[in-house]
């Protein structure tokens, strides 16, 4: 199988990384000797913040908050691991990045460095009342009723605008996938969408 790259989005309790472990371990089955790079920008913040620092320390207060990191926090988070971790060859999954415009467009950048070119953007669209009931039963520590109305509306405000140029753009294949469905739905759809099993 040519090396793929999927890039999953959505809001804030949809469920990207539950779908993200089901497409791994789906590309762990159908091409074992295939490595797969796997990256959750939202987990590395999580321990970036844990760690003692003046930059570590803001981007703890902007967490906190509810507030989206600035680019350039977000943008240094997953391209150091790119130039870090990836060897070449490998499958990629990235779960929680371009959460703005800017960020979309650099990373459409490290795209065309890496000459990736098999690029799948899984959209897992869900409401916002369906996030918002799915974020407050999670129960997650940044899960407060306050916190998640500020994380739905930059969603609203930031990512939108990079999910409508993913959508626009010919370099990607866009999956707009019913979010709303059970797990195993929703996974089934994808796996039709991106490698047509059942046709």
């Amino acid at each position: 199988m040519t090396p793929q790259t999927f890039i999953f989005i959505g809001r804030s309790g949809c469920g990207k990384g539950t779908q993200v472990k089901l497409l791994d371990a789906y590309l762990k089955t159908q091409d074992p000797s295939t490595p797969i790079y796997h990256l959750e920008t939202g987990d590395r913040f999580r321990k970036f913040i844990a760690s003692d620092g003046y930059t570590n320390s803001i981007a703890k207060e902007i967490m906190i908050s509810g507030k989206r990191q600035p680019d350039f926090l977000a943008v240094w988070m997953w391209a150091n691991t790119f130039v870090e971790d990836l060897k070449g060859g490998e499958h990629m999954i990235l779960d929680g990045i371009s959460r703005s415009l800017p960020e979309a467009k650099i990373l459409e950048n490290a795209f065309e460095f890496y000459k990736r070119e098999k690029i799948y953007i899984v959209y897992i669209n869900v409401g916002r009342a369906w996030s918002e009931k799915h974020l407050l039963a999670r129960g997650r520590a940044d899960d407060v009723s306050k916190d998640i109305k500020e994380r739905l509306d930059w969603y609203e405000r930031d990512v939108v605008p990079a999910v409508e140029y993913f959508k626009t753009n010919e370099r990607y294949t866009f999956l707009d996938i019913n979010g709303e469905q059970p797990i195993e739905k929703v996974h089934e759809d994808i796996i039709q969408n991106i490698f047509h099993v059942n046709d």
